[in-house]
């Protein structure tokens, strides 16, 4: 694992890639679901497995920059090779800390190889299209990792727990039955395994903040100035169908948990433990397609050759 009681500043910083990458992937499948079947949501604790203290801060530093170093190195090969994509979901609870993990774990990465999108209540246009639709024009192409800030999930979620929305969906009444949240999931599943057999891996994290963890960071956007843009009142007012939200996360887990598309329930208490979590899942789902720079024929290694030999004997 990457948090390592064991570990120094100074061997964290001499690891070699490899084992890098190889105690990111153990660190990494302690928190992924894969099938969700028999998922309980009770059984992930939205604290780390470790206490961490203020002597444990450089090392939980380094830990995320040899990370981030990581991802910036695996996403080179993933732009060369340019066969694979990398689709990264967040889903959270207000305030449990999508925004930070995306700006810290991607901080190195090539912008031209990313993008991100967030996802809010849908527009006009959107609404007149399949739930999904909004989405899948935001797809990462081929060679680049895409971030979903929020996405197609919402409509299992936000949409389930304020049924409300669905009736301003513009659905056939007859199409809007009990049986619509089993077939929602049932779409996402198979848009997902489509996805997955033509190429675009997919992880989904969730980051599992606690209820009072959250009451806490309610409280200092309130009582900082420089962090009151982001509150909303409407935050508090969610609050209030916690258990709703839950109940809906659980099923959503156990029906679109699979090994190819697995989520990842990760502590979000601690942020920068969290933030470690989350590159350790990409960094694993990176690995896990076994890249390698593109490789030239023979006649192509000619011409290089050719063309190293006409620059070196160029005059002036």
């Amino acid at each position: 694992m990457i948090i390592d009681p064991n570990l120094t500043v100074e061997t964290l910083k001499k690891m070699s890639d490899p084992e890098l990458i190889r105690r990111a992937k153990k660190f990494s499948k302690r928190y992924c679901v894969g099938d969700g079947k028999k998922f309980k949501l009770k059984d992930y604790s939205s604290k780390p497995k470790m206490t961490l203290g203020p002597e444990d801060k450089p090392r939980v530093k380094e830990a995320l920059e040899q990370g981030i170093d990581a991802l910036a190195k695996l996403q080179e090969v993933l732009y060369a090779q340019d066969k694979w994509s990398l689709l990264v979901v967040f889903q959270a609870m207000d305030a449990a800390g999508k925004d930070g993990a995306i700006k810290h774990v991607l901080s190195g990465i090539n912008p031209q190889g990313c993008h991100v999108n967030s996802f809010k209540a849908p527009s006009a246009e959107e609404l007149d299209h399949d739930f999904l639709w909004r989405c899948v024009k935001e797809l990462p192409e081929r060679g680049k990792i895409g971030i979903f800030n929020r996405s197609y999930y919402e409509e299992v979620l936000v949409v389930r727990v304020h049924q409300q929305i669905l009736r301003s969906q513009k659905l056939p009444e007859k199409l809007i039955t009990k049986k619509i949240w089993d077939e929602r999931l049932e779409d996402i599943r198979n848009f997902e395994k489509y996805l997955t057999r033509n190429g675009t891996k997919i992880i989904k994290i969730f980051l599992n903040v606690s209820k009072e963890e959250q009451k806490e960071r309610f409280l200092e956007r309130i009582d900082e100035p420089d962090k009151n843009w982001k509150f909303s009142s409407g935050d508090v007012k969610e609050r209030g169908y916690w258990n709703q939200y839950m109940d809906a996360y659980e099923e959503m887990i156990q029906k679109t948990s699979t090994k190819d598309s697995p989520w990842y329930i990760v502590p979000a208490d601690k942020k920068a433990y969290a933030r470690i979590v989350v590159a350790s899942a990409i960094i694993n789902a990176l690995d896990e397609m076994e890249l390698d720079f593109p490789k030239l024929s023979e006649e192509e290694q000619g011409k290089l050759q050719e063309m190293r030999k006409i620059l070196l004997e160029e005059k002036g």
